[in-house]
């Protein structure tokens, strides 16, 4: 048997995690589980974008770097 982790989604029932596919290990298996929310996009960006809650000044200013940047990436078009 392998030591390679697998990534699998689940529901969790009170203190039990109900894998939604075939795991492929021996019943009573011991196993190590590392439990990470499933975020949709939108709790995503909420999440993300809370860092710059108190900084909107900061996030302009990110922005307009990126703008800057991405600009320097592309060549210019061909006439």
């Amino acid at each position: 048997m392998t030591n390679s982790p697998n990534m699998m989604r689940g529901v969790v029932h009170g203190k039990m995690i109900e894998v939604e596919g075939d795991l492929n290990l021996p019943e009573g298996q011991q196993v190590t589980v590392i439990v990470q929310p499933v975020l949709s996009p939108e709790e995503a960006i909420r999440r993300s974008a809370g860092g710059w809650s108190d900084d909107p000044a900061g996030v302009d200013a990110f922005l307009v770097e990126m703008r800057r940047l991405r600009d320097l990436e592309r060549p210019e078009p061909e006439q």
